[in-house]
C-alpha cells in the first residue's frame, strides 16, 4: 500500500478560469461590486455581517489577507462583475486536507451554473493540480440550504460537532462534510460533464442536472 503524501503546498494567488467563473484573487477593487452583490439575509450563517459600506469591505478585504485563510473573488464571466467570494480554509499541506469557507454567492450567481463551478474550479485545483486528499466544507447544523448544497456537490456527511463555536452571540454545532481523492475522479467526471456548454440553452438553462450527489461513496 502506497504510503499518503502531502500537497505539494498551500495554494499560491494564481488565477482560476473556467467556462463561466473566473476566481482571482481578492483585492480592493473588488470592494465596489462585493458591496453591491451583499445581501443582508445572506450573511445569516456566515461569520460576518452584512458590510455597511465600500470602506468598510476593502478594510474587511485587507483585514483578511493578513490573515491564515486565502480569499477570491468569484466573477461572473457574462458580466465581468465580482458576485461572490469564497476562501481556502485549514489549510494542512502537511496532511493533504483544505477547506473551501467563507462562501458568499450574491443573489446573481447563487444555484447558478456560476457558483458551481466557482466550487469545481477549487476542487479541481485542489485535487488535481495541488495533491490534496481532503476537501472539506462545513457549516451551522441549522443552515438547511447549505447543507443541502453540500450534498448536492458531492461531499459526503461525515457528522455533527456540538457546540463546536460561539458565533454572533449563539451557540454553534457544525456539520463536516468531505470529498476524498478516491471519490474525485468520477465527480470531476460529473462536473465536467455537466458544465459543458452544449448542457445549457441559449438562456443558460440546463438540459441536464449535476449529479455528483448519487455519486457512489
Amino acid at each position: 500500500m502506497t504510503a499518503p503524501q502531502p500537497a505539494r503546498s498551500a495554494p499560491q494567488p494564481v488565477v482560476l478560469d473556467g467556462h463561466y467563473a473566473r476566481l482571482e484573487p481578492i483585492g480592493p477593487q473588488h470592494a465596489a461590486d462585493l458591496f453591491a452583490a451583499s445581501v443582508p439575509e445572506r450573511y445569516r450563517w456566515l461569520f460576518s455581517h452584512a458590510p455597511q459600506s465600500i470602506g468598510e469591505l476593502q478594510a474587511r478585504i485587507a483585514a483578511d489577507a493578513a490573515g491564515p485563510n486565502r480569499y477570491v473573488a468569484v466573477i461572473d464571466k457574462t458580466t465581468g462583475r465580482a458576485e461572490g467570494q469564497q476562501a481556502w480554509m485549514r489549510i494542512f499541506p502537511e496532511h493533504a486536507s483544505i477547506e473551501i469557507g467563507g462562501v458568499y454567492w450574491g443573489p446573481a450567481i447563487a444555484r447558478t451554473r456560476v457558483a458551481s463551478e466557482a466550487l469545481f474550479l477549487f476542487a479541481r485545483h485542489a485535487f488535481d493540480d495541488l495533491g490534496y486528499r481532503r476537501f472539506e466544507w462545513k457549516c451551522n447544523n441549522r443552515n438547511a440550504p447549505s447543507k443541502a448544497a453540500a450534498l448536492r456537490f458531492g461531499f459526503q456527511f461525515e457528522g455533527v460537532f456540538r457546540q463546536d463555536l460561539i458565533i454572533k452571540g449563539e451557540s454553534r454545532d457544525t456539520a463536516w462534510f468531505s470529498i476524498i481523492d478516491g471519490e474525485w475522479p468520477a465527480l470531476r467526471a460529473e462536473y465536467e460533464r455537466w458544465l459543458s456548454p452544449d448542457n445549457f440553452d441559449a438562456d443558460g438553462l440546463q438540459r441536464t442536472r449535476l449529479d455528483a450527489g448519487s455519486r457512489p461513496t
